[in-house]
């Protein structure tokens, strides 16, 4: 039964939290957010609290007068959302999901035990383990818990890069030769139900090693795709997940689909669905978690997304360069996060670019890439 009058909680106000609220309003859902008093979200969402979201005490306090339980990011309290599941509330994604995403160790031997096609690894102890295993280079070492947005993540390429690794719990992950990174987004409701929106096609940042832009849909054979999708929805069903599910894969050289890590919430990989298809990925979580029927992914148009960095070089009050060529331009959509102060490689806002033609789409893309620059003044 479709229910506006239930009060539904947000772990986090970032700019997932943001974007999550805009598509709330069509429904005029009553949302209440928690996060620090300087979080985007804190002006506009109807009720804001201020607190941490790894505080035991905030986390179950908040969960107290919602009906459902949900996160835009996944560094949260697991054993306070633990105690409100036991009490009946609903928490989706389940803690037991977000236990599981939380910890890369956890996460990739899940994909072992499940058959879900992923790039080899071990697990390491500390820096001082990693030196055991000269022959399985070249590895990325991962950082268990607490790395995101590229943070976490060290290439080792020979034994001279052993001082590089992490010198904490972490995994060390054979280097795929792949030709493509892949992502899809996969939604599954309470009863079951399942959709998956186009594969995409992302390119990282090198630096930074994040999301720089991307394409969708992606430039692979309906072979591919249709595996892609596939692997996704059998990841979703595998952790048995309810709301959004972002499955990041390594398209190898040989044709194969590798799982590389998922998300299990609103993805920057599917900013462009707000503009591009008939349900955003943002709606499509408050469908899910709200067991509502999944809306259609189809694309109306090829897109492209293109991450809004801080310049290097520059930390203070945001100043946006190259605004007004930006809305001028046919085709170009601006999302801003609402943070006040930029610092080299935040993600300040996006830019979602549409054009029926693809090689206009990608030409005007990489215009959008040099044009709008976060700086200080």
């Amino acid at each position: 039964m479709f229910d506006i009058k239930q009060k539904v909680g947000v772990l986090g106000g970032g700019q997932l939290g943001l974007m999550l609220l805009q598509a709330a309003i069509d429904w005029n859902l009553n949302v209440k957010i928690l996060d620090a008093a300087d979080a985007p979200c804190a002006a506009i969402a109807p009720e804001f609290v201020e607190g941490s979201l790894q505080d035991y005490d905030a986390v179950y306090q908040f969960g107290q007068d919602v009906e459902v339980l949900t996160i835009e990011i996944e560094k949260v309290n697991v054993e306070a959302l633990e105690a409100l599941e036991r009490e009946g509330k609903k928490v989706f994604p389940q803690p037991h999901v977000i236990r599981l995403i939380q910890d890369k160790r956890l996460q990739k031997q899940f994909y072992r035990e499940y058959g879900l096609p992923t790039a080899d690894f071990v697990l390491t102890a500390n820096r001082e383990d990693v030196r055991n295993y000269a022959d399985f280079l070249p590895a990325f070492h991962k950082l268990g818990k607490d790395g995101y947005d590229g943070k976490g993540v060290q290439r080792i390429a020979s034994p001279a890069d052993f001082d590089k690794a992490f010198d904490a719990p972490g995994l060390l992950e054979k280097a795929v030769d792949f030709d493509k990174e892949l992502a899809v987004i996969v939604a599954r409701n309470e009863r079951g139900e399942v959709a998956t929106f186009p594969t995409v096609e992302m390119v990282f940042h090198p630096e930074a090693n994040l999301v720089e832009y991307l394409f969708a849909p992606a430039d692979i054979s309906p072979e591919i795709e249709r595996q892609a999708e596939e692997l996704a929805k059998k990841t979703a069903q595998a952790i048995g997940i309810v709301g959004l599910l972002a499955v990041e894969m390594f398209l190898t050289k040989d044709g194969q689909v590798l799982i590389n890590e998922v998300a299990p919430r609103p993805h920057n990989s599917g900013h462009h669905t707000i503009r591009a298809n008939f349900t955003s990925q943002f709606e499509q979580h408050w469908r899910a978690i709200l067991d509502f029927p999944l809306g259609d992914t189809t694309a109306y148009t090829p897109a492209a997304m293109v991450n809004l960095l801080g310049e290097e070089g520059h930390t203070g009050p945001a100043h946006y360069e190259g605004m007004e060529e930006i809305l001028a331009t046919h085709g170009v959509f601006p999302f801003l996060y609402g943070k006040k102060i930029t610092k080299p490689f935040r993600k300040m806002g996006h830019i979602t670019v549409t054009d029926s033609n693809l090689a206009k789409l990608k030409e005007k893309a990489e215009w959008v890439r040099g044009a709008l620059k976060v700086v200080t003044k």
